[in-house]
């Protein structure tokens, strides 16, 4: 196919020329119902957002320029098929889930997933077999999930539909998917791929093994995080084993009805210029990051870590685009470092933990910008730096499931003090965003040391989410006694 192509770009301006009069939606008519937000966010924006018409296709059952598009990402990432998805990578990874487990279904997957994956678990009525991944000590983060760990969890639940595997982790660290995706089609197991922060696996020179390059049967993307589309806009691609159809049809149960042209063309327009470019646009970005991983690394204190960490195992491979940096020897928590550089030095990076921060290089860097984040660091270090011995060090606490999440979600509930819900079943999520990976999650026992976890990242001013209670001084728990979760 001709990648040079960006049929829905070109389907809008066709339509921009026909001087078509609006007597459908949305309301504001090419932005002449609203002048204000007009002019906040331009004509030539507001002209193209309109709705699904003959001329522009229909995203829920494409049949021309959408399908177009479709079959366009597919041949770039290849897969077998791909879809737009205008929801973000929180519905892509919903629709992926949805599409091979359905309730009392148990699925693989790590602990360390982003929310969506146990969203969808609340959706499906599925179970989670969790394999906790291993940690790194000194850095405090969670690891990718041991070949051998996978192996035994196959065995242990052999009649499980599917494995998940992060490939990457928000901190840059890639399992052995191969192995995985082997081990998993040998027992009929679907392998899905939260790719979510890999988009450039499937462009860019010496990076880890794609989803679809490794045999998955399919995996979320987020074209917006390293691809440079529209926030909110992500691929779902599926692998050779997978039903397109069906998995639309999936799709179609949660997803709007009215897609949004905004997201869509800029999915389209994103992936002909990595189709294109990306080698170049990727080598960029990894000489751009290597160059300030290095710069850190000179500063003292922190620890801007790389390949370095490949184990073989729980560190497979390492995605070199990613800058974290721990921050405990300068004797500030990740989450401090992220907030200073925010107020004092106007540098807004990816997020902090209790111990790291994530810098997010992509396509639109700037050596300068890097520089500039570089001497902040520095800075930070000369005017901030002290005794560490107070820093909590560990990101990932291993749960104990006691339910499935859907039974825990849905479960008659109350509201207990923070320090009184010691020893109950939770019965809503707790998290930090970013990166959003759940502290605990409906069905799981609020432990102590996770009590003890919640205090600090509210003492460090991290955000905290998920609770009805917004400023999570109370949880919500399960009234009475449930059975174990299976």
């Amino acid at each position: 196919m001709d990648q040079s192509r960006a049929p829905i770009m070109e389907a809008l301006e066709q339509f921009k020329d026909m001087r078509i009069v609006p007597f459908d939606v949305p309301g504001h008519k090419r932005g002449r119902g609203s002048p204000e937000l007009t002019r906040f966010l331009g004509e030539k924006c507001m002209t193209v957002d309109v709705n699904s018409m003959k001329p522009l296709d229909n995203l829920c059952h494409p049949t021309s320029v959408i399908l177009e598009a479709e079959q366009l990402a597919a041949e770039a990432f290849g897969a077998k098929h791909a879809f737009l998805m205008v929801g973000g990578t929180t519905s892509s990874v919903q629709a992926m889930i949805l599409s091979v487990v359905g309730r009392g279904d148990e699925i693989i997957l790590p602990r360390n997933v982003h929310r969506s994956v146990i969203n969808a678990l609340v959706l499906t009525g599925a179970l989670p077999v969790y394999v906790n991944p291993q940690t790194d000590e000194r850095l405090g983060i969670s690891l990718g999930m041991s070949v051998a760990d996978v192996q035994a969890a196959i065995e242990k639940h052999p009649t499980a539909k599917a494995v998940l595997v992060n490939n990457p982790t928000y901190y840059g660290i890639c399992s052995d998917i191969r192995s995985i995706v082997r081990l998993a089609h040998e027992k009929g197991m679907k392998v899905l791929a939260d790719e979510a922060h890999g988009t450039h696996f499937y462009f860019g020179e010496n990076m880890p093994v794609s989803a679809m390059a490794a045999g998955a049967d399919l995996a979320s993307v987020s074209m917006h995080k390293s691809g440079g589309s529209l926030t909110q806009s992500s691929f779902l691609l599926c692998g050779q084993s997978m039903n397109p159809e069906h998995v639309r049809q999936v799709i179609n149960l949660t997803q709007t009805t009215s897609g949004s042209y905004l997201l869509m063309s800029s999915l389209d327009i994103s992936r002909k210029n990595l189709a294109l470019y990306g080698t170049d646009i990727f080598r960029r970005v990894t000489r751009l990051t290597e160059y300030a991983r290095e710069e850190i690394n000179q500063i003292g204190d922190y620890y801007a870590y790389g390949r370095e960490l490949i184990n073989g195992d729980t560190v497979f491979d390492f995605d070199v685009t990613k800058l974290a940096v721990n921050t405990l020897d300068v004797g500030l928590a990740g989450i401090e470092v992220y907030d200073i550089l925010r107020d004092d030095y106007e540098i807004q990076t990816e997020f902090g933990d209790l111990g790291n921060l994530l810098a997010y290089v992509s396509v639109g860097d700037r050596e300068r910008d890097l520089e500039r984040l570089v001497a902040a660091l520095s800075d930070i270090r000369r005017r901030h730096k002290r005794d560490k011995a107070t820093l909590m060090r560990q990101e990932y606490i291993s749960p104990q499931v006691v339910a499935g999440p859907q039974e825990a979600f849905y479960a008659e509930r109350q509201s207990l003090p923070l320090d009184g819900a010691a020893g109950r079943v939770c019965a809503e999520f707790v998290m930090c965003y970013p990166p959003g990976i759940p502290i605990l999650a409906p069905g799981e026992r609020i432990t102590q040391e996770i009590l003890d976890y919640i205090h600090y990242a509210k003492e460090k001013n991290c955000m905290l989410l998920g609770t009805e209670d917004p400023e999570v001084n109370h949880l919500q728990v399960i009234k009475g006694v449930i059975s174990p979760c299976g």
